[in-house]
């Protein structure tokens, strides 16, 4: 197991991005929210040990981890944050269900990354029992929404960055001259 003798709470400080103005929205389900509750909990502490200004950080609820995905999108589309941090929790049952709504949730919120240019975090527990989410949301093993909140700052760091060489690399194209492009040939600059 890769948890174990592990703490998921532990990190360098010095090795996180200054987050003070970024954004974070925070979608948390209200299914297992004993479980839940921990890992918000842990993401918030985290968000704010790293200077994110408390009105920088956005949470909303929904009924279950299923619907974390239209939630985030939503946060996504209305909240104007630099990452969303999906949180929730499926335990494992007697029925086929779990598979699904895991399968669904991990698909779900790979979708929104690949098609929006905001992270969207993955802080979903698929535990086999609830001891093993306790021990993950504040147990023995630390708190998995910790992690998921030192993630969301790195990340919203890389698109920030990512931005910015893109609008540099554009004002060196624009500062360098026109474009020109001769008929059959390769696309080249020219001055």
């Amino acid at each position: 197991m890769a948890t174990v003798n592990k703490n998921l709470s532990e990190y360098d400080k010095n090795s996180i991005p200054n987050a003070k103005d970024f954004r974070f929205g925070i979608v948390v389900s209200e299914w297992n929210d004993v479980i839940t509750e921990g890992l918000c909990r842990g993401a918030v502490e985290a968000l704010l040990e790293n200077q994110v200004p408390a009105h920088h950080i956005i949470r909303w609820n929904v009924p279950g981890s299923f619907e974390l995905i239209y939630g985030s999108k939503k946060m996504l589309q209305t909240q104007n944050v630099d990452a969303v941090i999906a949180i929730g929790c499926v335990i494992q049952g007697q029925t086929k269900h779990f598979d699904f709504v895991c399968e669904g949730v991990a698909q779900g919120i790979k979708d929104l990354n690949v098609q929006t240019d905001i992270p969207v975090i993955f802080c979903v527990l698929t535990d086999n029992t609830m001891q093993q989410s306790i021990d993950r949301s504040g147990g023995i093993h630390g708190n998995k929404g910790t992690e998921a909140a030192i993630a969301a700052i790195k990340m919203a760091f890389i698109r920030q960055q990512a931005s910015l060489t893109h609008q540099i690399d554009n004002q060196h194209l624009l500062s360098s001259g026109p474009i020109q492009i001769e008929e059959g040939g390769p696309l080249e600059l020219k001055e």
